[in-house]
């Protein structure tokens, strides 16, 4: 079977653009050209430019635009912006960063690419050119890939085609806003990386979860270790009362729980039904806890 044709935009922004780009710098003169929907790259004004309402990056580093400035008035803009032409001036559609510094150096005009571009393409192309580029940190990306979701009613797998990224990798990221808002603020703040962060969705209580997360954060735990940190406080925590169970042999079962529980490291839920059939489940809160599952179960096979 044939693979699926990705989109233009899945490939990467060199797709949206001409092949040929040249460098221009501010001392060039330029010609007004009459924009329609031909791709072309001409000079626009800076003032004439607004930023784009789609942006998923919410935090420019300063010192980095200050660098990045001052490339721009050695070597001018080596990537023009890419805009959509509006009722009075032009929206960012990718490029606010070059925007941005090209403020800082003093530039009057930079180059830019309009085309007519629909509001999913332009969220689409500002988060693939900030996920291109690393520049997101894991909250803002995992916010972005949601906005998608909401906005355009498209399912993780149809997303994860749009922007080159796995199924998995999609809801790994969107598991991050589960965690409350201070815990968030620590991984946008490098204070924890996604896989310390990922570890402590468990743990449902917002204030509990940040006094881990500082915990992880005060005595450098790894992600293993806390992992396991997490799993030994959700065994001590009381379980919520079930309701009441008419089978007698409910402490037979509780029973059970608690063994297995012991042999395979993490939490056992054994749920009856009847005609003398049941549920077993297994919890795991990592990939690399799945894959240990999974090997132990493996090595009991006959």
């Amino acid at each position: 079977m044939g693979k699926a044709k990705r989109s233009a935009l899945g490939k990467g922004l060199d797709s949206m653009i001409p092949k040929k780009t040249t460098v221009v710098k501010q001392a060039e003169v330029s010609k007004k050209v009459e924009v329609d929907h031909v791709s072309r790259e001409t000079l626009i004004k800076i003032t004439d430019i607004e930023p784009s309402l789609g942006q998923p990056r919410k935090k420019f580093n300063e010192d980095a635009l200050h660098e990045l400035s001052e490339s721009i008035k050695q070597h001018g803009i080596l990537q023009p912006l890419l805009l959509k032409k509006e009722k009075k001036g032009y929206r960012i559609v990718a490029g606010e960063r070059r925007w941005r510094a090209a403020r800082l150096a003093g530039l009057s005009e930079v180059p830019a690419i309009i085309k007519d571009y629909s509001s999913q393409e332009i969220i689409e192309i500002a988060l693939i050119e900030n996920i291109q580029r690393e520049d997101l940190n894991p909250i803002e990306e995992a916010f972005a890939y949601q906005n998608l979701i909401q906005e355009f009613h498209l399912k993780q797998d149809e997303l994860a085609e749009r922007v080159s990224k796995s199924r998995t990798a999609i809801t790994n990221s969107m598991r991050l806003l589960k965690l409350c808002s201070k815990v968030r603020e620590m991984v946008i703040e490098e204070m924890l990386s996604s896989g310390h962060a990922r570890a402590l969705i468990p743990i449902t209580n917002a204030k509990q979860q940040e006094t881990i997360a500082q915990k992880v954060f005060d005595e450098k735990l790894s992600v293993r270790e806390t992992e396991k940190l997490v799993r030994k406080i959700l065994s001590e925590q009381p379980e919520k009362p079930r309701k009441k169970e008419k089978d007698k042999n409910a402490i037979f079962y509780k029973d059970l729980e608690n063994k297995i529980q012991e042999v395979i490291g993490t939490k056992v839920s054994i749920q009856k039904k009847s005609n003398k059939k049941g549920v077993i489940s297994l919890e795991y809160y990592s990939e690399e806890e799945l894959e240990h599952l999974i090997e132990l179960l493996m090595s009991i096979q006959k």
